[in-house]
């Protein structure tokens, strides 16, 4: 039998019972020792369900029970804080995005990660999605000309754009690589809570792409729309791909792959990228989605932000 991983969390809201304690729980690789949260009493009443050995009070109780990684699932308010002492105290991190509130904060974890030879891994699931793995594998090294993405919800919510359309931030720099123009709009009462915000991007290898964040819509949208090399790709994420050419047309449903049983977990990328994780410690590998990379799409959304009328992450 291989290593057990002492595994540490910290926060178990929402993000945490949709993916990663059922993942976590369903590892033989894995022991999760401890959890603190805000309130310990949310650590009390999912500790027997998921086999969490210890509810702790803070960060100092939870370093004691000898971690391996910590998975940090907490708000992006202090994500910062948590992931530097994890990382000053020997422990790979794993880390919802989106890194932090700042560049200054994204910069500093990357950095001590980088310093400490830790690992650190910042939580960009859809870049493990099946359907962009898919879209991914139909350009190979090539990128596509032209791209449109588009991440919409009903309501909006504190930094909206950063939230929610940092993930297709991501995406598109999966595709492109860097970005070395940004032009962008947006709409707000409350440039806090912005309804709209729109890009178009220049990538160093001269493809250009078109973001589109509205959270004002009728449902919850996302999809990327991808022309180029005589290859057409639109992935509605997390269910369809279609890869058209001269020839002919072809729709990929992620459901009947899975037997009918697709989760949620799987089908958004969540189960891929905490494997990843693990096989990168086991494998002492940097994540594709390092401190260091996501470092860069804080800086893009950064760029993006501003260019639109919002406030930066300074």
């Amino acid at each position: 039998m291989g290593k057990k991983y002492r595994v540490g969390l910290i926060g178990v809201g929402s993000i945490a019972h949709i993916a990663h304690l059922p993942i976590l729980a369903a590892r033989s690789d894995v022991e999760m020792v401890g959890a603190f949260a805000e309130h310990i009493e949310s650590v009390q009443k999912v500790q027997r369900n998921y086999a969490i050995q210890n509810a702790v009070h803070n960060m100092d109780e939870l370093l004691e029970l000898e971690l391996d990684c910590a998975f940090v699932l907490s708000p992006k308010t202090v994500h910062a804080e948590q992931v530097v002492h994890l990382l000053n105290s020997g422990v790979d991190v794993f880390c919802e995005k989106p890194m932090g509130m700042t560049l200054k904060e994204a910069y500093n974890m990357a950095d001590t990660a980088a310093r400490t030879g830790r690992k650190l891994m910042i939580a960009f699931n859809r870049r493990y999605a099946p359907v962009y793995r898919k879209a991914k594998e139909v350009y190979g090294t090539l990128s596509p000309d032209v791209l449109i993405a588009q991440k919409n919800r009903p309501a909006s919510e504190y930094r909206a754009t950063l939230e929610n359309a940092i993930h297709m931030v991501d995406i598109l720099r999966y595709f492109c690589g860097e970005c070395v123009k940004v032009e962008a709009c947006s709409k707000f009462a409350d440039p806090l809570y912005e309804t709209l915000t729109t890009a178009q991007l220049q990538f160093e290898n001269g493809s250009v792409a078109m973001l589109v964040a509205d959270r004002a819509s009728g449902q919850w949208v996302e999809t990327l729309e991808m022309h180029g090399h005589n290859r057409s790709v639109f992935v509605n994420c997390p269910d369809t791909i279609t890869v058209t050419d001269g020839e002919q047309s072809h729709t990929t449903s992620m459901t009947p792959l899975a037997y009918g049983w697709a989760k949620v977990i799987d089908k958004m990328g969540f189960s891929q990228e905490v494997d990843h994780f693990f096989h990168c410690l086991t494998q002492n590998k940097q994540p594709l989605t390092s401190g260091s990379d996501a470092y860069k799409t804080q800086e893009l959304m950064h760029r993006i932000l501003i260019t639109a009328g919002l406030p930066g992450l300074d």
